[in-house]
C-alpha cells in the first residue's frame, strides 16, 4: 500500500479526533456565501516521505501529478506571478485584471541577490551550491519577504524550502505556514517531490527524503464529511515515477519529461468547495 495514504490518514484522524476546533472565534476565511469558514486545526505536523522507497502520490483519490508539476515549474523555473504563464485556473481568483497575483510566489524567485558567487536570484543560487559545494548548510530559499507582503495578492503558504545533502541524497524540508489539508496536502508533497527529483537528477545526486513541516494543519467544517468517506478508502501501492535521463538542465524540464505508471487509484473528489 502507499505510504502516503498511510501518513494522510493519521494524519487526518489525529486532526479530527485531537485537533482545535475555531467555532466561536474570529476567522478569517469565508466560504463562498459569506458563512465563516472553521476549522479544526492541529500545530506543527511533520511528515517524512522516502523518495527512494515510493513517490508519495495519494490513491485514496488521484492527484493529478503533471498539473501540480506545471504550477511548481511556474513558479521555480518560469518565476512567474501571472497566470497568463499558467495552464490550471487554480490562482484565478486571486489575479487583478491583468492576471498578476502581485509580488508573491514566482515574483520572489525571480528577485535578484548578491551571493559570494555573484549576483543571481534564489533558485539560480540553489543549483550553484549544489553542483559546487552540495554539503553547504546554507542551501534554502525563503519567498515570505516582509518588504513585499502588502503588495502580495496572498502571502505565501509553502514558503521555504531547505535543502541538505547526505551522501549522494538530496533532501529537502518544506515549509508550510498553512495549509487546506483536504485542498493541498498531497498537491504540495507531489510538487515538493518532483522538485528534489528534477534537482537531484541536475546536480548529479539522487532523491532523498521530503519532510513536509505544517504549522497550521487544518481541515474546514464542510471538508469533514468528505474527508471522514476518503479516509476509508481502500488503498493502493504507489504508482512509479520517473523523469526523462537525458535532460541535466533544470530550466529544459517541462511536464512532458515526468512519466507516472501504474497509477491505481479511487476516483475523485469533485466540486470541493474552497475558503477564501
Amino acid at each position: 500500500m502507499s505510504k502516503a495514504d498511510v501518513i494522510f490518514v493519521d494524519m487526518c484522524k489525529d486532526i479530527l479526533e485531537n485537533g482545535f476546533s475555531t467555532e466561536g472565534q474570529t476567522v478569517r476565511a469565508k466560504w463562498e456565501d459569506g458563512t465563516p469558514a472553521h476549522t479544526i486545526k492541529k500545530f506543527g505536523v511533520v511528515n517524512r516521505y522516502d523518495l527512494q522507497e515510493e513517490f508519495p502520490a495519494l490513491t485514496l483519490r488521484p492527484t493529478p501529478i503533471k498539473s501540480a508539476t506545471d504550477e511548481l515549474l511556474w513558479i521555480w523555473q518560469k518565476k512567474s506571478n501571472n497566470i497568463k504563464d499558467l495552464s490550471s485556473h487554480i490562482w484565478d481568483q486571486w489575479a487583478d485584471e491583468d492576471g498578476s497575483i502581485g509580488k508573491a510566489y514566482g515574483y520572489q524567485m525571480g528577485k535578484k541577490y548578491k551571493f559570494a558567487q555573484g549576483e543571481m536570484d534564489q533558485v539560480d543560487n540553489v543549483i550553484w551550491l549544489l553542483k559546487n559545494t552540495p554539503y553547504s548548510r546554507r542551501i534554502m530559499t525563503n519567498i515570505f519577504n516582509f518588504a513585499d507582503l502588502s503588495e502580495m495578492n496572498l502571502e505565501p503558504c509553502a514558503y521555504s524550502m531547505t535543502f541538505n545533502v547526505t551522501g549522494n541524497k538530496l533532501n529537502g524540508i518544506l515549509n508550510q505556514r498553512s495549509q487546506d489539508i483536504l485542498a493541498a496536502n498531497n498537491w504540495n508533497v507531489v510538487q515538493y517531490s518532483v522538485l528534489v527529483h528534477m534537482l537531484a537528477q541536475v546536480s548529479g545526486l539522487v532523491p532523498g527524503e521530503l519532510v513536509h513541516v505544517i504549522s497550521d494543519a487544518h481541515i474546514y467544517d464542510r471538508h469533514i464529511p468528505i474527508i471522514e468517506e476518503i479516509i476509508e478508502r481502500p488503498q493502493y501501492p504507489a504508482p512509479k515515477f520517473s523523469l526523462d535521463p537525458d535532460i541535466k538542465d533544470f530550466y529544459r524540464f517541462t511536464v512532458d519529461h515526468i512519466k507516472v505508471e501504474d497509477y491505481r487509484n479511487n476516483p475523485q473528489i469533485k466540486n470541493i468547495p474552497i475558503a477564501i
